[in-house]
């Protein structure tokens, strides 16, 4: 998508020197523009950690250029096989709960361990992390296609009046490559000419919402309201709201989903408003080995100060202010788990299907 006119990936080899990874630094989005440079594993492990980098399916693809990088280290090594691994385990550590992370890493490990050739290893490397990248870029393009039928018959019963969709935190081409999960239709929709508003949450504790979210659809001149997190019920009992469409960063077999903490209660509420709620996801999301997420995903614990100080730009400075008396606790979950009867329908890479075991097993049956 697009940066001042000028369409951009969020995650590229730096052509020069062939062993440097940039990306977008999504931390100080949406004040200024800077890129952040990886050329070690443990600065990619850091990138991911620490959300210079953020969104299942980016995360998975830095993952996989990460694994690029430790083959050029295991030249180094005494022992590059356990090197290699301890990487990899290294960066699954990074984020618990988003699977594209274990799973773009197995897809590596599957390709480099075959290999015992230093120079063949770190060679066929680069050339499956850049297949991981454009499969995103592709699966991407797809979702967008899938649901752009959604939105369309929306605007055909509307009439062609405005299309109000409610999106939450950042499901956009800065989770992604390109394109985005939530936000493909969206951008599909703008350019069939769909008259098209999104409503942002802003997200706390980090606020992706208001800073990236916001951002990307500003870039892409698409219409767009700031709410805060605890609008959308409101929007949704005034008839303000057309449809819901969210990311996941996790989905069980029978549709459970793991989204960004806040997504339940949007769930809630448009079940209680008979407003349809969906999810799009990417293939590589699905997690067929359990069956309940609420009880079985694993939920990322970050660090409580998230939710204690609040950040925003001064001066030229990203600056932290703290909103609670200092010596209050605070508890700081990632992500929530929306069962899969609160969600109408799964937008993947392969057509819209019911959030269930069955629904996802007619278009994904290898996953079983």
């Amino acid at each position: 998508m697009n940066i001042n006119g000028i369409h951009h990936h969020t995650i590229w080899l730096n052509k020069t020197d062939g062993k440097t990874i940039e990306v977008i630094d999504q931390r100080i989005l949406p004040h200024k523009i800077e890129i952040f440079s990886i050329t070690t594993t443990d600065e990619a492990a850091y990138a991911i950690k620490e959300m210079v980098v953020r969104g299942a399916p980016l995360i998975g693809v830095t993952a996989a250029y990460g694994m690029y990088l430790a083959c050029i280290e295991a030249k180094e090594k005494q022992n590059e096989t356990s090197y290699l691994k301890e990487v990899a385990q290294k960066l699954n550590s990074t984020r618990p709960t988003a699977v594209n992370l274990a799973w773009a890493i197995s897809e590596m490990l599957e390709v480099i361990l075959k290999i015992n050739d230093a120079d063949e290893r770190i060679k066929s490397a680069l050339n499956r992390a850049n297949e991981i990248k454009h499969e995103d870029i592709d699966i991407c393009y797809n979702i967008g296609k899938h649901g752009l039928k959604l939105i369309q018959q929306l605007a055909e019963n509307k009439k062609g009046k405005t299309v109000n969709i409610l999106t939450h935190c950042n499901a956009g081409w800065l989770a992604t490559v390109d394109w985005g999960t939530a936000t493909s239709p969206i951008y599909q929709a703008q350019q069939k000419g769909i008259d098209v508003h999104v409503w942002v949450d802003e997200t706390r504790p980090r606020n992706q919402g208001a800073s990236l979210t916001a951002f990307e659809l500003n870039q892409q001149n698409i219409k767009h309201t700031l709410i805060n997190d605890n609008t959308g019920g409101h929007l949704m009992q005034h008839g303000m709201v057309d449809m819901v469409i969210v990311g996941t960063d996790r989905t069980t077999r029978n549709g459970d989903v793991a989204n960004k903490i806040g997504t339940y209660l949007k769930a809630l509420a448009a079940f209680d408003n008979n407003i349809p709620f969906y999810v799009a996801l990417p293939s590589s999301t699905l997690d067929c080995s359990i069956e309940d997420g609420v009880k079985n995903i694993p939920i990322e614990t970050r660090d409580q100060n998230e939710v204690k100080y609040i950040q925003g730009f001064e001066n030229g400075e990203l600056k932290s202010v703290l909103i609670c008396p200092e010596t209050t606790p605070a508890i700081n979950y990632g992500f929530d788990v929306t069962p899969a009867r609160l969600v109408t329908g799964l937008i993947t890479e392969r057509g819209v299907c019911e959030a269930s075991e069955e629904g996802i097993r007619q278009l994904f049956p290898e996953k079983f």
